[in-house]
């Protein structure tokens, strides 16, 4: 029945989501039947939270790939050397321990450094370490060249084969002569570590940047003297460290140390002879 402009709903059975009108008149009671909302977030969803990560579903498929770090089966064998993988764990250093590894070259007669490299290789700091040789050769020697053509009053030109000569001299020295020892100590049944190899030599040639830098002094029995001090204190480091291992390779590892310890200081040499002098 209507009374004036409401409208009185009779105590019936009414069917949706509201019931009908209960005695006493002028009071509603609302019953809601159990929710059948899902509860939040739905238990087969999935993200940071509660589960793995994965893309909407109408996500492009490109997102969903496996990328590397997962669970999907990694290369092996000789397909693993062209893998970042591969190479990570001898980048795995910090500060402390590149410096205590420079200041083991710079004392080269404790010969304890291949032990305490022997299971954590690194080329990180012998990449650096010819890199920033690269940057100081070309650098000084330029430095150099142009104060000796101004004290001179002479046209000064830059050299931009001091760059290319500093990188293949440095980064080819690094790479070809552990390589070839590595044939030479596995010929001999004195096998070493490639990468600890690499390793010794990256660190044996820190010493030439402060000698280096030291070659800007104009004299050239000074700039003879700083190379050979820098040099018998690479070749000294490397051979040290060699000798206790090549002695395994019978009666000839005195001629092996004797040949690392020379090619050392003509490395030596050939800095001074074309970084440490300057000609106008």
């Amino acid at each position: 029945m209507m009374s004036g402009n409401y409208t009185s709903i009779d105590n019936q059975n009414v069917t949706g989501s509201v019931p009908a009108v209960s005695d006493p008149p002028g009071q509603v009671s609302v019953k809601f039947t159990e929710s059948t909302l899902q509860t939040f977030p739905p238990s087969g969803a999935q993200g940071k939270i509660s589960g793995g990560s994965g893309p909407p579903r109408d996500a492009d498929d490109t997102f969903s790939k496996p990328v590397s770090g997962s669970d999907e089966a990694q290369p092996s064998g000789w397909f693993r050397t062209f893998t970042i993988a591969a190479y990570k764990p001898y980048f795995d250093v910090d500060t402390s321990d590149i410096l205590e590894r420079i200041k083991d070259s710079l004392l080269p007669f404790s010969g304890s450094f291949n032990e305490k490299t022997a299971n954590t290789p690194d080329l990180y700091g012998p990449f650096w370490i010819c890199t920033t040789l690269i940057f100081v050769a070309a650098s000084i020697g330029t430095f150099v060249t142009y104060v000796a053509h101004k004290l001179q009053n002479k046209e000064w030109d830059y050299d931009i084969n001091l760059v290319t000569w500093s990188a293949a001299l440095f980064y080819g020295y690094v790479t070809v002569v552990p390589l070839c020892l590595y044939i030479i100590l596995k010929y001999f049944s004195a096998p070493s570590g490639l990468v600890q190899l690499f390793c010794l030599y990256g660190y044996s040639l820190f010493i030439f940047i402060p000698a280096l830098c030291l070659s800007i002094i104009p004299f050239d029995i000074f700039r003879w003297v700083i190379a050979g001090v820098a040099g018998f204190i690479s070749a000294t480091f490397v051979a040290l460290n060699l000798r206790n291992h090549i002695k395994s390779a019978g009666e000839r590892w005195f001629l092996i140390v004797a040949g690392i310890f020379l090619l050392q200081l003509a490395l030596a040499v050939a800095l001074k002879l074309y970084l440490f002098t300057v000609s106008v």
